[in-house]
């Protein structure tokens, strides 16, 4: 099958502190696809490099080595001209819905302004606002209101929306639902369940939470300090992962029964000192 998304390899390295101080690799050799249509779930903690990846796909950060096609084109260093007509293919959706959206705009205006850059005519534009607010369960006075207006939720809603409006085949959903409370993160991972299945848009879903991920994701993809250790089905990877740094993540997750937390809790302390030990001999090797 060709792949929407195919990352190759990819490498990134940020600068040292310092004059004299060595570039630090984030990414290690990191490979994934998404095919069309398919949700990639990309699970782990904080500073795994799991945001990263998102970035250098919507070139936002620069790629040391290797390579991110997408549809087959080379994308791994394009320039602003070409990044801008990649604007009709990739979306993204970031985790703090108020901060990304414009506060002095209306929703309507936050909406409309990338159909206008892409062409649309104003009145084609504030139709298009009518069907994407539908498209998201919100009412169409919501395009005269300002962002502050808006719940959470409401807000990724928008976030969501403006996501939707170039009618992209990849949209880059970065810890979308982490800042919402837990039933506001239902509605929203169901709302773009929905949208998924109706548009067939493929999604690259980061994530810290397990359970998130497989709520969402065909296959998930789990990283740790840089390198993929884990890729399979959602519910395998999810339920019954091979990898301890994966079944470390899945203990994390609280129960409800006080005796089998004790005993998670028992059991996600020793993964963590033996992988605390591999990480001291590999350092040593």
């Amino acid at each position: 099958m060709n792949q929407l998304l195919d990352v190759q390899d990819l490498r990134v390295s940020f600068p040292g502190r310092g004059v004299r101080a060595r570039s630090l690799e984030v990414l290690h050799g990191v490979s994934l696809s998404i095919a069309p249509g398919e949700v990639l779930g990309l699970v782990g903690e904080s500073g795994s490099g799991k945001t990263t990846i998102g970035r250098a796909v919507l070139g936002l950060v620069k790629a040391s080595g290797g390579n991110i096609l997408l549809n087959g084109q080379d994308i791994t260093h394009a320039d602003a001209k070409t990044r801008r007509a990649l604007a009709r293919e990739i979306q993204v959706v970031f985790q703090d819905p108020y901060s990304s959206l414009n506060p002095a705009l209306t929703v309507g205006d936050i909406l409309s302004e990338p159909l206008i850059v892409q062409g649309a005519t104003p009145r084609d534009a504030r139709a298009k606002v009518r069907t994407l607010l539908d498209q998201v369960g919100l009412p169409g006075d919501a395009a005269e209101r300002l962002p502050k207006e808006f719940s959470g939720g409401q807000r990724q809603r928008v976030a969501i929306a403006r996501a939707l409006a170039p009618e992209p085949r990849l949209i880059v959903c970065d810890e979308p639902v982490s800042a919402l409370d837990l039933s506001t993160q239902a509605l929203v991972l169901d709302l773009l369940l929905d949208i998924q299945r109706e548009t067939g848009v493929s999604y690259l879903f980061i994530s810290h939470d397990l359970s998130v991920v497989r709520h969402v994701s065909h296959r998930v993809a789990v990283i740790y300090k840089g390198d993929i250790v884990e890729t399979g089905p959602a519910r395998t990877v999810t339920l019954t992962p091979e990898h301890p740094y994966t079944q470390r993540l899945l203990l994390a997750a609280p129960v409800a029964d006080p005796a089998n937390q004790e005993k998670r809790r028992a059991e996600r302390r020793r993964l963590i000192e033996q992988q605390r030990q591999q990480d001291e001999h590999a350092g040593a090797a």
